[in-house]
């Protein structure tokens, strides 16, 4: 049986979505924060993640997929449930480790209780486009310039695990992904352009050696419609390494913008 740890966003509605369409149906595993439309069959929260593995084994669970945004949680000694208190100090370690160290230990948890971890492009392999220019404008000459700019920034960026994107123009970085994600990167460049270089792209890959099971880049068409507001001239993505939810429509609002939307292959 597949269980999906879901959070916000809109990753986890296609993954629930699809895979019952298949005539798979998944249990569905809601965190604190995740949508109510997304009708979990379990919900639970930091305190009670060794009651939740438990609860999976004892359904059959075989297979995790985990997708969705999460805030990172604080650890509340308060709620902790029995199964939980034995793990307190290996979630203290992981949550001290970074948003990647955090991950490799929560894989390292579910696999240990026989439960393989499994990515959202495993199960759904078309959430990864394949390379190529998407839209009908295409990048120039400049945008190739500002493109592998940007791959040498984010692969700096993730060696310190920052963030998976960053707006480059005229080859010069103007804004970088922290913590609050990439929609609030593009909105803090709106009305903020005088005397930074026009135009420029958005590019977005993952972090040099992360584990692309868990927390694999995505896009979608509030992606196109905030680097449109952010007035600048297309989006870049690394093939095979970044997700493109609803393409159709992103694609459809990339053109209706007179933006690129480019699937690079890593190196160019």
């Amino acid at each position: 049986m597949l269980a999906l740890i879901v959070g916000q966003g809109r990753l986890p509605e296609i993954l629930a979505e699809e895979t019952r369409a298949a005539g798979r149906t998944p249990l569905v595993c809601g965190y604190a924060s995740a949508p109510d439309r997304l009708s979990p069959e379990l919900t639970f929260h930091l305190e009670g993640l060794g009651g939740l593995v438990r609860k999976l084994r004892r359904k059959g669970v075989t297979e995790i997929c985990m997708a969705g945004g999460i805030t990172r949680p604080k650890l509340r000694l308060s709620r902790l449930d029995f199964a939980t208190l034995l793990l307190v100090p290996r979630l203290m370690r992981a949550l001290g480790k970074g948003d990647d160290g955090a991950l490799r230990e929560l894989i390292a948890l579910f696999e240990e209780n026989g439960m393989a971890v499994r990515g959202a492009h495993e199960i759904l392999p078309e959430l990864l486009p394949d390379p190529g220019v998407l839209t009908r404008v295409k990048p120039d000459k400049d945008d190739v310039k500002d493109a592998a700019r940007g791959e040498e920034i984010v692969a700096a960026m993730g060696v310190a695990d920052v963030g998976q994107a960053c707006v480059v123009a005229r080859r010069q970085a103007l804004a970088i992904e922290a913590m609050p994600g990439t929609d609030w990167m593009l909105a803090s460049l709106k009305g903020t352009r005088v005397g930074l270089p026009e135009g420029g792209l958005l590019f977005k890959a993952p972090k040099p050696g992360q584990d692309r099971r868990v927390d694999l880049p995505t896009i979608g068409p509030d992606t196109i419609r905030a680097a449109t507001e952010a007035g600048l001239r297309g989006v870049v993505i690394e093939a095979g390494g970044v997700m493109l939810l609803d393409r159709a429509e992103a694609i459809a609002a990339a053109d209706a913008a007179g933006l690129f939307l480019w699937v690079r292959p890593k190196g160019g």
